[in-house]
């Protein structure tokens, strides 16, 4: 670093030392939760023993790696796990086009109704979603085959069926997450100049017409934004809902990367070869963003970095 950039940094350290002793805590939570656990991150190539430590440990190189490609079920844990990320990945519009239609709302009453309903199921627990997930569609005494057997249908065990697990997991996830995931959406809607949206309605544009051409426009590097962050979880699938609704039935479409490392890791108590397949995740996580940043900056002009 030269002098000038040196005194730079001093001077501005000097003016604005309250602001940076604000975000000091902050600092500090990520530099010991976040950073520090990656010390860890050295078993993945070791064979861990809790005796020895992780200095301790013996190296193998790329033993537990080479483990996790061979195993037999790998293309089917990374078929489940991408069915549910692209599905999740298709409802992506979901909460824009939701943010877009509370935008449209004048009533402000009847507005921030809708938007304190639709937050809610944000804040219940993975446990407490799943819960109402399995009393809603229990085969005998559930409100959704109730309404079936009244109509005449034929009730079903939808959780044991694998042909409803993703649609279950993904739409439950949009119920819970579409409110509160729009609230960005809204506060990037809400700075549309009003003199902009004014010329386009002498112009003669129609409220279609404003949202798709004014709008829209308006909010896109944060839908691109948003779009690359969930590229970057292409093999992330939550594990705790996954978990909580998997049973013996629909394992052949619930066994995912995240529920398979806790298999052996928490589980089966293989230390070394459960963070090989978090480290193996998380490789693929940060190429998948790196490539979709780059695409979006060349396309829309947006990213970020």
């Amino acid at each position: 670093m030269n002098g000038k950039k040196q005194g730079a940094l001093i001077k501005s350290l000097k003016k604005c030392w309250p602001l940076y002793l604000m975000i000091l805590p902050a600092a500090l939570y990520v530099l010991i939760y976040s950073y520090g656990p990656m010390y860890g991150l050295q078993i993945a190539f070791k064979d861990y023993s809790a005796r020895k430590g992780i200095w301790g440990s013996d190296w193998v190189g790329l033993k537990h790696f080479i483990r996790l490609l061979k195993h037999p079920n790998l293309l089917g844990m990374i078929k489940n796990t991408l069915a549910i990320t692209l599905y999740s990945f298709c409802t992506f519009p979901v909460t824009i086009i939701f943010a877009l239609m509370l935008n449209e709302l004048r009533q402000k009453k009847f507005k921030k109704t809708v938007q304190m309903i639709s937050y809610i199921p944000h804040f219940l627990s993975t446990v407490v979603v799943c819960s109402m997930i399995t009393l809603f569609f229990h085969p005998r005494f559930g409100v959704i085959n109730t309404v079936i057997t009244t109509l005449g249908g034929t009730a079903q065990d939808f959780l044991a069926n694998p042909d409803y697990f993703v649609e279950l997991f993904v739409w439950s996830s949009v119920w819970q997450g579409v409110g509160f995931g729009s609230v960005i959406y809204t506060a990037a809607l809400s700075s549309v100049s009003t003199e902009l949206i004014e010329a386009a309605t002498i112009d003669g544009a129609n409220r279609l017409q404003i949202i798709w051409h004014v709008n829209i426009p308006h909010i896109m590097p944060t839908v691109v934004i948003g779009l690359i962050l969930r590229c970057g979880n292409l093999l992330s699938v939550g594990f705790e809902k996954t978990f909580l609704l998997q049973n013996d039935l629909n394992l052949s479409v619930s066994q995912v990367i995240s529920t398979y490392e806790y298999e052996v890791g928490v589980v089966g108590g293989q230390f070394s070869y459960s963070t090989a397949i978090g480290l193996l995740n998380s490789i693929v996580s940060v190429i998948m963003i790196t490539i979709v940043n780059s695409i979006a900056k060349r396309v829309s002009g947006s990213g970020i970095w």
